[in-house]
Order: structure tokens, then C-alpha cells, then sequence
């Protein structure tokens, strides 16, 4: 069970799609198969968003920044929001 957690629609996030059949239908970063759970996974190990995009060539710095402001803005708990590293 999970206490305290925003469930987010992602439908709002306009850099990510789920498309039924490709990686089944998880949020991945528009126009690339990259889940997005990818970029919260680094971030929480210390990675930036420049390292990010370097090692997945296919998202744009754009849609990174958007996806973590969508996060922030959607978010029941603003502490619960990641934080973007310094480059």
C-alpha cells in the first residue's frame, strides 16, 4: 500500500505518449522508447540532466525539463518533486 504518493495523468504531460504495443503501453518520452521511468531512476543516483540526455541520445533536454515540471506541477506534496542536478 502507498500513503501519501499523486497519482499523475500523464495524458496532461505532452512529452510523453503510451502507445498500446510499444514497450505495453508504458509512458515512455515522445517519438523514442525510452520509459520515462528511466530519467527518474537516474536522477535519484545523482545523474543531471545533461548526463541524461547524452546517454539517451533519442530525448531532448526540452522534454526532460518538461517532464520533471510537469511532475512538480502536478504534485499533491512539492517536496515529493525531483530536483533537477546540477550540470
Amino acid at each position: 500500500m502507498c500513503y501519501g504518493l499523486t497519482v499523475l495523468n500523464w495524458q496532461e504531460c505532452p512529452a510523453v505518449e503510451s502507445v498500446p504495443g510499444k514497450l505495453s503501453g508504458a509512458w515512455v518520452f515522445k517519438g523514442t522508447r525510452l520509459p520515462i521511468s528511466t530519467l527518474f531512476e537516474n536522477l535519484a543516483h545523482g545523474a543531471t540532466v545533461q548526463q541524461f540526455v547524452e546517454w539517451y541520445p533519442g530525448v531532448r533536454e526540452e522534454q526532460v525539463r518538461d517532464v520533471v515540471k510537469f511532475v512538480a506541477d502536478h504534485s499533491r506534496y512539492p517536496h515529493e518533486a525531483p530536483v533537477l542536478a546540477a550540470a
